[in-house]
C-alpha cells in the first residue's frame, strides 16, 4: 500500500525521450461540467487585452524557504531559490500575500492591505548592517523545526531582536534618513497602520478592533488620535522602521530576481481582515456596524473543499460606496501591489461578479445569499488607472455563465488545477487537454492536496488507476514528475507547479486546508530539496515543451540604457520573434525592478 506521507524524494538523473509538442491548437471555449452550452466566445466583447508568452514557474511562499532562524525570510535562501529557478529555466516565482499576518497566521488575514510581514525580515542582513550580532541571534534561536514554522515561539523570539535592531538603528543617521524617506513615500497608509498596530498590541493588549474600549479613538476623533500618537510615538516609530527594512529587503530580492529573468507573481486577497487598519481607516467601504464589527461576512457555499462551505469572516464590501469614489481604494490597492510584483493574481475572482454574503452570527456558510458584485465597472476603472498590468484571475469555485463572461471581458487568464481532473467518468475543465491557451494551470495549489496525496490517498482505486494512466506514470520516475510533464505539455500559456509536487511530497507537506484553523501555513522545504537534479528535470521539461525563455545574452555586458530593441514584425522567423520579444520584456522587467529598488538606496 502506497502512502503519500513521505519525506521529499531525492531525485536521480534519468534519460529522457524527446517529446513533441503540437504548438497550434483550437482554443477550447465551450465545455462545462454538465455539458450545457455557455455564452459563445464571439458574443462576449473582450474589453481588456491580456496575453502571456508560453512559460512556466513554481509556487512557494517566502515563509516556506529553508532560511535559518525558524522561518523563510528575504535573506540568502530566497536568493538561492531565485538561482534555482533560473537554473531550472523558470520564468515565474509565485508567492502568497506578503502582508503582516494576524488570525491563524494566514496570509489572507492581514492587519493591512499594504504592510509587509516583519517575520520575513532577514536577521543575517541586520548583522551585516551592524544592527545585530550573530551571538544575539544565536542566543534567541531555538531548536527550530526544519519542516514547519512554529509561529508562537517564533514571534516571541523574533520581536525582541527586531527591537534591539531598531535601538541600534536610531544611532545610525543614514539608516534613519532612509526610514524617514520611506515614511514620506508611504504616507497614504503607514501612519494609520503603525498607529493601529501600536494601539492593538501595546495599549489594548491584542483586542480586536471592535472591542477597543476608547470610543473616541475607535471612531478616529482628531484630538484623541493626536494625543495617542504622542503617547505611542516610540512604538509607532519602531513599526515604521520594520516596514522600511522589510520593503528595502524585498526590493533587493525583487531586483535580483529580475536580473535572473524571474518574474514575481504576487497575490491580492479579495477581502481584508475585519481586524485591520483598512477597516479602521475606511469603515464606510465595508459592511460593518457603528463599532466596526462585521455585519455581513464573506465565504463560499458548500463545494469540493467543504460540505458546509467556507466561512471566512472577512467583512464584505459595500460596493455602492466604492462606486461613488470611482473605486479609489481598489485603485490604490492595485497600485501598491503593482510596485511590488511583476504579475498580480486576484484571489476569488468570481466574487467580483457575485459574492456569497453570510450574516456575521452564522456558524457556517450554508445560510448565505448571492449578492451582485461590481463587475466590469471595477475592472474598467483599474485598467484606466494602471493600464497593461499583467493580471491573472483565480476563478475556481462556483462558476456560472455570468462569471465566465466577466472573465472573458477582462481578458485575464483563468486557473485550472490538475488534481481536480482525476475522475474516470468525466471529461472536465481541469484535464490538461482541455486547457484554454489563455490560462494559468497548476499541478496543485497552496489550498489543495498535492498530486501524490490526491492520487494515493484520496482517489478511489479506479480513479487512481485512471490518473496514473492519464499522466503516463510507469514507476520509473516520481509520480508527480509525470504529472508535471503532462501539465507542461498542455496548451495553457503558463504552467505552474508547487515545490511539494517537484519533490513528490504528500499529505505531510500540505500548506493549507480550507475551512480549518490551526496548523496551516507552516510548511517549509528543506535546503537539500532545492537541488541540481530537480532543477535539471524541470529545465528539461520546460525546454522541450517550448516554455523556456533564457535571459538574452546582451544583458550580461550591456548597460540598460544602451540595449537596442528591435520591433517584432510578422515577417520574422520564430527565433527572431522570440528573441526580440524576450529582449523587450527583460528590459521592461529590469527597469521596473530597478526603479523600485532606487527608492531604498542611500
Amino acid at each position: 500500500m502506497h502512502s503519500s506521507k513521505s519525506k521529499f524524494f531525492l531525485p536521480f538523473i534519468i534519460s529522457y525521450r524527446r517529446i513533441s509538442w503540437q504548438g497550434k491548437i483550437d482554443r477550447f471555449l465551450g465545455k462545462r461540467y454538465n455539458n450545457t452550452s455557455i455564452v459563445p466566445f464571439h458574443k462576449v466583447r473582450m474589453e481588456i487585452s491580456m496575453s502571456f508568452d508560453r512559460s512556466s514557474g513554481v509556487l512557494m511562499h517566502i515563509t516556506s524557504l529553508p532560511s535559518p532562524h525558524g522561518i523563510g525570510t528575504l535573506g540568502q535562501a530566497a536568493f538561492d531559490f531565485v538561482d534555482f529557478l533560473r537554473d531550472a529555466g523558470q520564468r515565474y516565482w509565485q508567492v502568497l500575500p506578503l502582508g503582516h499576518t494576524g488570525f491563524g497566521d494566514s496570509p489572507y488575514q492581514c492587519y493591512s492591505a499594504a504592510a509587509g510581514n516583519p517575520l520575513m525580515i532577514d536577521l543575517d542582513k541586520l548583522v551585516t548592517d551592524g544592527m545585530l550580532t550573530e551571538e544575539e541571534i544565536e542566543a534567541a534561536d531555538e531548536d527550530w523545526n526544519p519542516d514547519k514554522v512554529d509561529f508562537v515561539p517564533l514571534i516571541a523570539a523574533r520581536y525582541p531582536l527586531l527591537r534591539l535592531a531598531y535601538a541600534r538603528a536610531q544611532k545610525m543617521p543614514r539608516v534613519m534618513e532612509a526610514v524617514q524617506a520611506f515614511r514620506e513615500s508611504a504616507a497614504d497608509w503607514i501612519e494609520d497602520y503603525t498607529l493601529f498596530m501600536a494601539l492593538k498590541e501595546e495599549k489594548y493588549e491584542g483586542a480586536p478592533l471592535w472591542e477597543w474600549p476608547d470610543a473616541d479613538i475607535l471612531h478616529r476623533e482628531p484630538e484623541a488620535l493626536e494625543a495617542v500618537r504622542e503617547e505611542l510615538k516610540d512604538e509607532i516609530d519602531f513599526r515604521v522602521f520594520l516596514q522600511a527594512v522589510f520593503f528595502a529587503q524585498w526590493a533587493t530580492l525583487r531586483a535580483y530576481a529580475a536580473r535572473a529573468g524571474v518574474r514575481i507573481i504576487g497575490d491580492i486577497p479579495i477581502y481584508v481582515s475585519p481586524d485591520s487598519s483598512d477597516v479602521w481607516q475606511h469603515p464606510e467601504l465595508f459592511k460593518v456596524d457603528a463599532d466596526f464589527k462585521p455585519k455581513k461576512v464573506a465565504g463560499v457555499p458548500p463545494d469540493y473543499y467543504s460540505a458546509t462551505g467556507q466561512l471566512w469572516g472577512n467583512p464584505v464590501y459595500d460596493w455602492k460606496a466604492h462606486e461613488k469614489t470611482g473605486y479609489a481604494w481598489w485603485i490604490w490597492r492595485l497600485k501598491q501591489n503593482a510596485d511590488l510584483f511583476d504579475v498580480i493574481r486576484i484571489d476569488h475572482f468570481r466574487g467580483f461578479e457575485s459574492f456569497w454574503e453570510v450574516d456575521a452570527d452564522e456558524e457556517t456558510a450554508i445560510n448565505g445569499v448571492w449578492r451582485k458584485g461590481p463587475g466590469m465597472k471595477l475592472f474598467r476603472a483599474l485598467d484606466a488607472a494602471v493600464p497593461e498590468l499583467p493580471i491573472i484571475a483565480e476563478d475556481l469555485g462556483v462558476m456560472t455563465d455570468k462569471v465566465r463572461a466577466l472573465l472573458r471581458s477582462t481578458g485575464f487568464p483563468g486557473m485550472r488545477v490538475m488534481i481536480f481532473a482525476f475522475n474516470r467518468f468525466d471529461d472536465n475543465d481541469h484535464m490538461p487537454h482541455n486547457y484554454p491557451v489563455n490560462s494559468i494551470v497548476y499541478t496543485s495549489t497552496h489550498d489543495s492536496q498535492s498530486i501524490c496525496e490526491q492520487i494515493l490517498d484520496i482517489c478511489e482505486p479506479e480513479d487512481a488507476d485512471f490518473a496514473k494512466a492519464y499522466i503516463r506514470w510507469d514507476e520509473r520516475e516520481p509520480m508527480a514528475w509525470s504529472a508535471i510533464r503532462t501539465l507542461f505539455a498542455s496548451p495553457a500559456s503558463i504552467a505552474m507547479t508547487t515545490m511539494q509536487d517537484l519533490l513528490n511530497l504528500g499529505a505531510d507537506a500540505r500548506m493549507n486546508i480550507p475551512s480549518t484553523v490551526g496548523g496551516n501555513w507552516s510548511w517549509r522545504v528543506r535546503k537539500e530539496g532545492i537541488n541540481r537534479d530537480v532543477a535539471a528535470f524541470l529545465h528539461h521539461v520546460t525546454e522541450v515543451n517550448r516554455r523556456y525563455h533564457p535571459v538574452p545574452a546582451v544583458f550580461d555586458s550591456t548597460p540598460l540604457d544602451e540595449v537596442e530593441v528591435q520591433e517584432v514584425t510578422p515577417d520574422m522567423d520564430y527565433g527572431a520573434r522570440k528573441y526580440w520579444t524576450d529582449v523587450r520584456e527583460q528590459l521592461a522587467l529590469l527597469r521596473k525592478a530597478n526603479a523600485f529598488l532606487t527608492r531604498f538606496e542611500s
